[in-house]
């Protein structure tokens, strides 16, 4: 689910930077630092604004300057019983992985319907149930996940296509 959160960083600046366009920079700055990263809880998908920029504190002995940046930035927090769509990554007669975005979800073969088998002899291999369901690499599905799991600066989540209106789309 996507939501605008308020955050705030701490940038650091070196004094060849001071000048009259230090709030430009540190904005750039913010920008290639921030956007498109995993905290662990959530991804930062783009900087809205950054609304205040502190007045810099020039830290002892180093001559760089601490700037605090509050910005307002859309983030994607995947949940637990959440559908999303996914490309399909990878498949192997354990299941399958799919990419939802940035979060990579493994589907087991235990979350896929019965009628939908793994055919190893197929060049891609592919879970089918020998009619209009194929799912191979680059298949778009509909999944839903079953759980998360974060680490420092990743997420993992697993997934099931064995509801209805899940699975491969057409």
């Amino acid at each position: 689910m996507f939501f605008l959160y308020e955050l705030d960083r701490v940038i650091t600046l070196h004094p060849s930077f001071f000048g009259p366009r230090v709030k430009e920079y540190l904005t750039n700055r913010l920008l290639e630092d921030v956007e498109g990263t995993c905290t662990g809880r959530y991804y930062i998908i783009c900087v809205m604004d950054a609304y205040d920029i502190s007045e810099g504190r020039i830290m002892p002995s180093s001559g760089v300057a601490e700037f605090t940046v509050h910005y307002r930035a859309v983030v994607w927090r995947p949940f637990k019983g959440e559908t999303v769509d996914a490309v399909v990554n990878s498949v192997n007669k354990m299941g399958f992985f799919a990419d939802v975005g940035p979060l990579p979800v493994f589907v087991s073969n235990h979350l896929i319907p019965g009628e939908i088998k793994f055919d190893a002899n197929a060049t891609p291999p592919q879970y089918t149930d020998n009619g209009d369901q194929v799912i191979e690499k680059g298949t778009h599905i509909r999944i839903k996940l079953i759980g998360t799991r974060s680490d420092v600066g990743s997420m993992y989540a697993i997934g099931s296509i064995k509801e209805d209106y899940l699975g491969a789309l057409n």
